[in-house]
């Protein structure tokens, strides 16, 4: 079922000043924890400046082989990634899990595809249903990044809770509140949490396939019972504490309350956007653009609910 599907695409590539320098990720594995690596991307949005490289990746090394998570924005993000893991270890790449299907987490896919690729299956449908469009938009914010870079779909669908592999143990947990089906994974050995898209930290979430504020809230909240060492969010510096868990339950239950109190009083969209940001959030990176990304999202329903 689970198959490539290439995209049909015949776009205008984005070519101008800023790749006067070859398209190089510059990808370096950090070391975060026991046999641990971690790809940090930039607080920015996708751009042909950066290539889409906004995302947190990472790979974790086992005594039977690795375990990739998520694979980038592109095929070419996909290629540098493989090779940094090669130059980290010599062990064969075991399997590679898709958190969500938001085009930064999967588009690297084609780098991997001689390994098998998990997901929830419900990703595994989303992928299907909408990963040409995401290539396509990709082709056009971040332009020659990503020549030949294809939809490839995870091998099969994630069939356990939990993942053995050599001395590590790894549990995959499903929840819904970012894209409508996220993977959180767990590494019981060393209590490394890679969160995915189910946490931002210093920089803004964003809202497009969200099935709600409050399920977020209600799945974050759950999150918080899961005892961790490490915390890498899907964007942002990683923490060894709770503050990504705060920062992003403060941040929603605010978005829910100024979108709910526009309704009521019958603001328009467009005098929804205008509202200034609170100044509890003012450190965290893309704040204003997401705010009124969420508003266009999401505010159509407040509206429907209160009007």
């Amino acid at each position: 079922m689970f198959k490539k599907i290439a995209v049909g695409i015949s776009l205008l590539f984005l070519i101008g000043a800023a790749h006067a320098s070859p398209l190089n990720y510059n990808l370096k594995a950090e070391k975060v924890a026991e046999n641990t690596w971690v790809f940090q991307g930039k607080l920015e949005d996708f751009s042909n400046l950066n290539g889409g490289n906004i995302v947190n990746t990472g790979f974790v090394v086992t005594e039977e082989g690795v375990v990739v998570i998520d694979t980038g924005p592109s095929l070419r993000y996909g290629k540098a990634m493989r090779k940094a893991i090669e130059s980290v270890t010599d062990k064969p790449i075991k399997v590679v899990f898709n958190t969500h299907h938001h085009p930064d987490h999967f588009l690297g896919n084609q780098a991997f595809s001689d390994v098998d690729i998990q997901a929830l299956p419900e990703t595994g449908k989303q992928i299907a249903m909408h990963g040409n469009a995401f290539a396509e938009n990709m082709y056009r914010l971040v332009g020659d990044w990503m020549r030949s870079t294809e939809v490839y779909l995870p091998s099969r669908p994630i069939e356990s809770d939990h993942l053995k592999l050599g001395s590590h143990s790894f549990k995959l947990m499903s929840y819904t509140g970012h894209s409508g089906s996220d993977l959180v994974i767990l590494d019981e050995k060393t209590g490394v949490l890679f969160a995915a898209d189910m946490i931002f930290f210093q920089r803004a979430l964003t809202t497009p396939h969200t099935p709600g504020l409050h399920v977020w809230l209600d799945e974050i909240a759950k999150m918080r019972d899961i005892e961790f060492s490490l915390l890498i969010p899907g964007h942002g510096p990683l923490v060894e504490d709770a503050r990504a868990f705060d920062q992003m339950s403060a941040y929603l239950a605010w978005l829910d309350k100024v979108m709910t109190e526009s309704a009521k009083e019958g603001l328009s969209m467009t005098e929804v956007m205008r509202l200034p940001v609170k100044p509890e959030f003012k450190d965290i990176a893309l704040k204003r653009r997401e705010f009124i990304r969420s508003v266009v999202h999401l505010y159509p329903k407040y509206e429907e609910k209160y009007f």
